[in-house]
């Protein structure tokens, strides 16, 4: 799903991001609602942020990657966390790309993800190559979702990945 987002910028450059578990749900722009072989998730575009809701009977996760007053969490490269009974994963890069090979990336993800049904994208008015992107999907009995923020007057674009699944008993020795 593809949508302009009728807003300006609320986070101006990549290097303003933070990341959160646990937030209560932020007001969004645009809203996904999925269910995933039982796994409901909540895709939220927050401007050039995003959060994720993700239920199970297993339990709940909130993920936010935000500018978020007074945080002190920046945007880590990686992250493993036990979440009661999963295991979260979290890795995020930042890409530095040139104009033209920013422009076309920028298509790349915006087609990949407006056609796909676990997808979600939003652009800003005044720039085609602004934009925030998510796509989600359930395999192995994980849930797993990517997303791409896009700051084309710095030409990066960060990219996150995150995975949840039910944590594996350890092995008896």
């Amino acid at each position: 799903m593809l949508t302009t987002l009728q807003t300006p910028y609320s986070d101006t450059r990549a290097a303003d991001l933070a990341w959160a578990l646990g937030r209560e749900p932020l007001p969004a722009l645009a809203v996904l609602d999925l269910d995933l072989a039982g796994a409901r998730l909540q895709m939220r575009l927050l401007g050039a942020s995003h959060q994720v809701l993700l239920e199970e009977d297993r339990g709940t996760c909130s993920e936010t990657v935000a500018c978020i007053p007074g945080s002190s969490t920046p945007l880590p490269l990686g992250v493993a966390k036990r979440l009661g009974a999963w295991e979260y994963e979290f890795a995020a890069r930042v890409e530095t790309l040139s104009a033209g090979s920013f422009a076309g990336r920028a298509q790349e993800l915006l087609a990949l993800v407006t056609d796909h049904p676990h997808g979600l994208a939003g652009t800003f008015p005044g720039s085609p190559h602004a934009f925030t992107a998510m796509l989600a999907q359930r395999t192995e009995g994980q849930v797993r979702w990517r997303t791409w923020h896009a700051y084309p007057q710095e030409g990066q674009l960060v990219v996150t990945r995150t995975r949840v699944g039910v944590r594996m008993p350890a092995a008896a020795l």
